[in-house]
């Protein structure tokens, strides 16, 4: 059977970031709760309830659902005890009664009061107004509480319809409909019929089956109006009608394709006999008029009228149990989502997926309007680095914009010399001229986060910027380096306006147990420096898309980039890492990675090298340079496709070491198991490293999951909101606590 939930999943994970806030009216009802915990990912739901009756449901009915999921759901929901939500109903009830006397209705604002009180009506009140994107009900209001107000308040031009998915299981013949799909559509709530609202229903319901099929899966939508009667038989309901709107099918669908070229690839049969349609069988015995021999191969069925697509739908349901169904409303702008009352927490989930999937496809669609119910915090991230101060301003966890202003030698001149730290206000100044070039000031700004410097160890997580820690970065007690500027920028930009300022995750995070940091020399113990930020971030990615928390994972995060850090990360702890900034650990593009000691001291004293030259080597000109001329990995692999096997021999180690290096990290987590094994940073693009070091893995039995690239300032980001939406308490920096 076709796997309609993972194509769906992979549509919505496809597009940008931004979930849609979805409101569910009917949110104690278990099968709907439970549809609600498996949407997470892809929605914001708001729940009609409070938090502890939903809590009460869960408790009650949903024991079999994994409490980390259900968890997980419920810390990316909002709660709504609507006794105490007055403001909201007053604007409601204003709206309501005044489209009320516009439609010549009379009614007092008491009764509009009463009337967008009840949750359903509140939830349609609030995708009317902007405050969610989708309302969802159905389920156990019947069809004058819910459905009709919903398409009397959501409806944009034609009344809408609505179609009906199916994927039908493998008992079912696969010579009939493509993939055994096939999706039916009827003329809904229409009760007049006209040839113009045929065609409508008839190219509407194509589309939401192009919109929610991809072409590598039907690489046609075929359409066909059925009736009762053939070639110009007066049996049946009206084929005159049917004839007509199929005139009309072909402007219809012109309209249609100028706004989706997709659309392009559908095509519709009018008049077709329902037997013919249905049935191979009965294909081999007619002909569709004027289209010479029937080609078959529907995946679409059109009925002219409800009773026929009413029977249609009820009887593959009754026939095929087993098949994924869901409806999808169309002509509501994707705004509305129609449940049947015996549904199943699958069809739920199907039906609001697939709302998502057309809500992204249509291209219109980037935000909630108003971010009532998930308050959008705008968030500047900072991010200094050498000559550089990359900037990004967030909505939520949408970008605005980012920009790097570059310094120039003549800017940077008066500070030679002088503490890294010396250069935060001339780059702070440079920050505020380019918010203003946005029409924006720090009043526009609820929170700053800034990229973390060389610190005391300390705890992962997202700290307050105070006295202690900027005297530390001040003195550069643990080093210098451009990160130390981020914490005093922020600092200052914030100055007394009573706004939060953050570090996140800096360098030094270390949570290290003791037997990690012993060396065989006791001169010597080992330091935990490393990418804290990008590892700990896509550690949180991973569980995320899993549906679960940071802390209830363990994963093995390799930092593929300039430099290489290999972190263990065991149940929201960061226990283990090679000394990324020292070049500890496999050799990169640019450091040496970790040495023979005994030729690494040989060579030390062999008067061919002075000591600079030697740090040079581990750390800037080492790795890739030095064995090959190039830190450029695509240059490397370019050579590799030309033959060069030198290229193709320091490629093959430099894999090797990578996995040696994940391998090595497995007893970190005392005997359990791995989860996952993830590859980020700039060398996870390479197809051909990562199916290297995917090989040599195999025998972990975790897998491998690949997110190429690193967003500091999107993690930078992500660290605030935490805080500001209370998922995280901040911390306070005092490394001596430790």
């Amino acid at each position: 059977m076709f796997d309609i939930e993972g194509s769906l999943d992979r549509q919505v994970l496809s597009v940008p970031r931004n979930r849609p806030t979805v409101i569910f009216v009917e949110s104690i009802d278990p099968r709907v709760l439970e549809a609600a915990c498996h949407l997470a990912r892809f929605v914001r739901p708001v729940f009609l309830a409070p938090e502890p009756m939903i809590r009460g449901v869960v408790a009650g009915a949903l024991g079999h659902v994994d409490p980390n999921r259900v968890e997980f759901a419920l810390s990316e929901s909002a709660f709504l005890d609507l006794d105490g939500q007055p403001g909201l109903i007053k604007a409601f009830a204003s709206d309501y009664l005044e489209n009320s006397q516009e439609a010549g209705q009379r009614m007092t604002i008491g009764e509009a009061r009463r009337f967008v009180s009840n949750p359903a009506h509140f939830g349609i009140a609030a995708v009317q107004q902007g405050h969610a994107d989708i309302v969802v009900g159905g389920a156990t209001h019947e069809p004058k509480d819910f459905f009709r107000p919903m398409v009397k308040a959501l409806t944009r031009r034609y009344l809408p319809c609505e179609a009906g998915v199916f994927v039908l299981p493998d008992e079912h013949p696969d010579n009939i409909f493509p993939h055994n799909i096939v999706v039916f559509g009827d003329v809904g709530v229409n009760a007049t019929m006209t040839p113009e609202l045929l065609a409508h229903v008839a190219v509407g319901t194509c589309a939401v089956a192009r919109d929610l099929f991809p072409e590598d899966v039907l690489p046609e939508i075929r359409g066909a109006i059925v009736s009762y009667s053939h070639r110009g038989s007066d049996e049946g309901p009206s084929p005159e009608l049917v004839r007509r709107a199929a005139e009309l099918v072909p402007g219809t669908l012109a309209d249609r394709v100028r706004r989706g070229s997709r659309y392009a690839s559908i095509h519709i049969d009018s008049e077709v006999k329902m037997s013919v349609a249905l049935s191979e069988r009965s294909a081999m015995y007619y002909r569709a008029p004027g289209s010479g021999a029937w080609s078959g191969g529907t995946n679409v069925i059109i009925c002219p009228n409800l009773d026929m697509g009413n029977l249609l739908y009820h009887l593959y349901a009754t026939r095929y149990p087993t098949a994924k169904k869901f409806s999808v409303m169309f002509g509501l702008a994707f705004r509305g989502v129609d449940l049947a009352m015996d549904c199943t927490p699958e069809d739920v989930r199907l039906s609001v997926k697939a709302a998502v999937v057309r809500l992204h496809r249509f291209g219109e669609w980037q935000q909630t309007p108003k971010d009532t119910f998930f308050r959008r915090y705008r968030v500047l991230a900072v991010n200094p680095g050498s000559t550089s101060t990359k900037i990004s301003v967030y909505e939520g966890e949408q970008e605005s914009w980012t920009t790097e202003l570059e310094h120039s030698a003549s800017e940077l001149a008066p500070h030679e010399g002088k503490r890294i730290t010396d250069q935060f206000a001339f780059r702070k100044e440079m920050i505020l001229k380019s918010l203003a070039e946005h029409d924006l000031g720090l009043d526009d700004i609820d929170a700053v986060a800034a990229r973390g410097g060389i610190l005391r160890p300390i705890p992962h997580g997202t700290y307050r910027i105070g006295d202690e820690m900027l005297a530390d970065l001040k003195s550069g007690v643990m080093g210098e380096h451009a990160s130390n500027l981020g914490a005093l920028i922020a600092h200052e930009l914030v100055g007394d306006a009573s706004k939060p300022a953050f570090i996140v995750d800096p360098v030094v995070v270390d949570e290290a147990p003791e037997r990690v940091k012993v060396a065989g020399i006791k001169a010597i113990r080992r330091k935990v420096i490393s990418h804290a930020l990008n590892q700990i971030a896509t550690a949180r990615r991973f569980a995320e898309e899993n549906e679960t928390f940071y802390e209830k994972v363990n994963v093995i995060v390799a930092h593929m980039g300039g430099g290489i850090s290999i972190g263990a990360h065991k149940k929201g702890r960061y226990i283990d890492v090679n000394n990324a900034l020292d070049g500890e650990g496999p050799f990169t593009p640019q450091r040496s990675g970790s040495l023979p000691t005994g030729q690494l001291i040989d060579l030390c004293f062999s008067g061919a090298y002075s000591k600079e030259e030697l740090k040079k080597l581990n750390k800037g000109r080492g790795g890739l340079i030095d064995l090959l001329g190039t830190a450029d990995l695509r240059e490397v692999e370019s050579r590799i496709e030309k033959g060069d096997a030198e290229a193709a021999r320091v490629f093959e180690a430099m894999a090797y070491q990578i996995a040696k290096g994940i391998t090595g990290l497995v007893p970190a987590f005392d005997g359990e198991h791995v989860d996952r094994i993830l590859l980020t940073g700039g060398m996870a693009r390479s197809k051909r490293l990562v199916e290297a070091i995917s090989g040599l893995l195999g025998g972990l039995g975790c897998g491998v999951t690949v997110y190429a690239g690193e967003n500091e300032m999107f993690a930078l980001v992500k660290g605030a909101l935490r805080v500001l939406n209370g998922k995280e308490e901040p911390r306070d920096y005092h490394p001596e606590a430790r």
